[in-house]
């Protein structure tokens, strides 16, 4: 009866918040359990590799190496180790717990070999770190926890994952205003795409030649087509299918993550996510490039691009239902949570609406996106709350159909066709909208961090206090 009460306080109260917004400095003054006796060392090791290895889940995510450091920290001070010294690098966790100067200090450390988009296995473990925090369970009992999730399989099938990547690759072509026929390309051509990625990578092969297959196949479907209704009703353009594939590529990429350690102040993190998501955009335009030479020799050449025409106002629903259907789809891809679905839809929808809207009277193109990636993360880790879902994944479903997929196709196709000039702008263009995205998105979570609960009415603070278990 207790813990219906508490779980019905909860939820009146508007207490669901995840576990980084209630993670302040000082925060931990007594510890939930027993002060652990500075001289054993089993205990003290258990706790340092329970916070390790909850530290090496949550970078494998995608958390930024600063917000990983706050919950490895606050673990270890849930458990009495206040003293300890945690540090979070591109693909490390260690953290070293001081004995006073008598006593040789204790450290832990896990790698992270490789980042999997897995939501549901971040999701449990902010809720464990929750139950760490409410019930203060033992460090064993939390090791057996994260032994289960990390040994879970995903939530959803394989099938029903590479049919959402198609999914997300239809809805960019709906935000692209193009039509039914491009859809279908780009939702099988995507589909395609992930399926080899995947056999790729169950044979080890590196990253960025995955995404030279991912390149190459995404120009291929789209050049045939395009070759077969060239002269009929049914032309197409070429690029939007490319486009749509390459925000595929790019969406699994640590973008924001990079962008709020650079901000954050862990700067030699964020250069080393940079240099990854710079090498594997480089792999997806060498095979973007391998493919447009390809077809060029057998006869088929792809159309030149114009400039891009001005948003129109006719344009604004499209583009709204093409931002949800794929910021969901992306959600489902990354085997996002249930529950988190409904808000993954709207945070699309909201990005693309006000970025829709925005350009409608404002010229420059960053300031569209920046302002729309700001309430992408205001809005979104509000809504995560209520959805006890992380904010970075709806942050990341969120922005996920404003990636610029067709800049930096007309970058590529600018350089290949001798127009130095034009492709370099589109490149720098490209990398300007995605930095402005992940910038907008971490200053919106941070104010969303900030946003203090009204006060409660009187009466409704003395049910609280006298229901409190």
């Amino acid at each position: 009866m207790r813990e219906y009460i508490r779980r019905a306080r909860d939820r009146i109260l508007g207490s669901r918040q995840a576990t980084i917004d209630t993670i302040e400095p000082g925060s931990i003054v007594v510890a939930p359990r027993k002060p652990i006796d500075l001289h054993d060392e089993a205990a003290i090791t258990e706790v340092l590799d329970l916070a390790a290895r909850i530290g090496a889940v949550l970078l494998d995510s995608g958390t930024g190496a600063i917000d990983t450091a706050d919950q490895v920290q606050f673990v270890a001070g849930i458990y009495g180790l206040d003293d300890v010294d945690v540090d979070v690098t591109f693909n490390r966790v260690l953290i070293c717990a001081r004995r006073g100067s008598t006593l040789p200090p204790i450290t832990a450390v896990r790698t992270v070999h490789y980042r999997s988009m897995d939501f549901t296995r971040l999701a449990e473990i902010d809720r464990l770190v929750r139950r760490i925090r409410s019930r203060a369970i033992t460090s064993a009992s939390a090791h057996r926890i994260v032994d289960v999730i990390v040994a879970a399989p995903h939530p959803y099938s394989y099938r029903t994952a590479t049919l959402a990547w198609g999914v997300l690759a239809y809805g960019v072509v709906i935000y692209l205003a193009a039509g039914w026929i491009v859809g279908l390309i780009a939702f099988f051509t995507s589909m395609a795409i992930v399926a080899v990625n995947r056999k790729l990578h169950r044979i080890g092969t590196p990253l960025f030649f995955q995404q030279v297959a991912g390149g190459f196949i995404a120009v291929i479907p789209a050049a045939l087509t395009y070759q077969i209704l060239s002269g009929t009703d049914f032309s197409i353009l070429p690029g939007q299918v490319i486009a749509a594939g390459i925000v595929v590529l790019l969406s699994g990429l640590s973008l924001v993550g990079a962008v709020q350690d650079a901000i954050t102040g862990a700067p030699v993190t964020g250069s080393a996510r940079f240099t990854e998501v710079l090498v594997m955009t480089g792999g997806i335009l060498v095979g973007v490039g391998i493919a447009v030479k390809f077809v060029s020799l057998v006869g088929i050449e792809l159309p030149a691009l114009s400039e891009i025409a001005r948003f129109a106002p006719s344009e604004l629903v499209p583009r709204i239902v093409g931002g949800a259907i794929a910021s969901g789809a992306f959600a489902m891809a990354s085997y996002a949570e249930r529950r988190a679905l409904p808000a993954a839809l709207g945070a699309g929808a909201l990005g693309a609406g006000v970025q829709g809207g925005l350009s409608l009277v404002v010229t420059s193109p960053l300031l569209t996106y920046a302002g729309a990636a700001i309430l992408v993360g205001l809005i979104g880790g509000l809504a995560a709350r209520a959805a006890l879902t992380p904010p970075l994944v709806i942050a990341i479903a969120g922005i996920t159909p404003m990636l610029p997929g067709m800049a930096i196709y007309r970058g590529m196709n600018g350089l290949l066709n001798g127009e130095a000039g034009r492709g370099g702008v589109e490149m720098l263009s490209a990398f300007a909208i995605g930095c402005a995205l992940a910038a907008g998105v971490t200053l919106g979570e941070f104010i969303a961090r900030r946003l203090r609960r009204p006060q409660l009415p009187q009466a409704l603070r003395t049910v609280r206090h006298l229901r409190r278990p």
